[in-house]
């Protein structure tokens, strides 16, 4: 294999055994604080939060380094307004209609339904594009690989960024989501994944009382 596009790895990171258990326990109380929050405080965020998060996303590993996501961050109340009014729709449709009961039945004790205003209180919203394929100079049609783990991942470190930065999130997933690239003017070749609402907490914010499973529950050693 030639080493030609290859570069030396560096370790920045290095630590004594005992710091390295210490820096991953302090990781897991931090996140372990973590909840998912559907009443948002229109409390200004500063932009630089977002854009050092999706920073922090786009450092995820991708299928042949195809870097296959677009994040579209929304804050101006006009379109925020507007995704909420498509999003309700779907949202109706699938309540009222598409939803299996058995479905239903596990979204009861959240208290979920079609009406979805943290969509324009909270200040932001990271609309997350899956890219299916881009194109070359030449417009020859290249195709990524692995594109659904590949922004999962991606979605996973842009979650984390964000409460260690001290705001809160909602993913959210209108089904279908296709009435984003019409709002948002993106490309045939890109596939909405999720949208991220993200903000503080509203002042007397609650969230439903739920327990993790345990780490016997998810996890083995062979």
């Amino acid at each position: 294999m030639s080493k030609d596009r290859f570069t030396p790895y560096i370790n920045r990171l290095q630590f004594p055994e005992e710091e390295m258990i210490k820096r991953s326990e302090s990781f897991y109380r931090e996140v372990s604080l973590r909840r998912t929050v559907r009443d948002f405080s229109a409390k200004k965020v500063p932009a630089v939060l977002i854009e050092n998060a999706v920073k922090s996303a786009c450092t995820a590993p991708s299928g042949a380094n195809m870097q296959p996501w677009h994040f579209v961050i929304v804050s101006d109340p006009e379109i925020k307004k507007e995704i909420r009014i498509k999003a309700e729709e779907e949202e109706k449709e699938f309540y009222e209609k598409k939803a299996p009961a058995d479905w239903l039945k596990a979204l009861k004790p959240f208290d979920t339904n079609q009406f979805k205003p943290f969509l324009e209180t909270a200040p932001y919203l990271i609309v997350i594009f899956e890219q299916k394929y881009s194109a070359d100079i030449n417009k020859k049609v290249i195709k990524h690989y692995y594109t659904k783990e590949s922004v999962g991942i991606a979605c996973g470190i842009l979650i984390t960024s964000l409460h260690l930065s001290g705001l809160a999130t909602l993913t959210h997933t209108p089904s279908p989501m296709n009435f984003l690239n019409k709002i948002l003017n993106r490309p045939a070749n890109e596939k909405p994944f999720l949208i991220l609402v993200t903000g503080f907490p509203a002042m007397n914010c609650c969230v439903p009382d739920i327990n993790r499973k345990k780490f016997v529950d998810v996890a083995s050693f062979k």
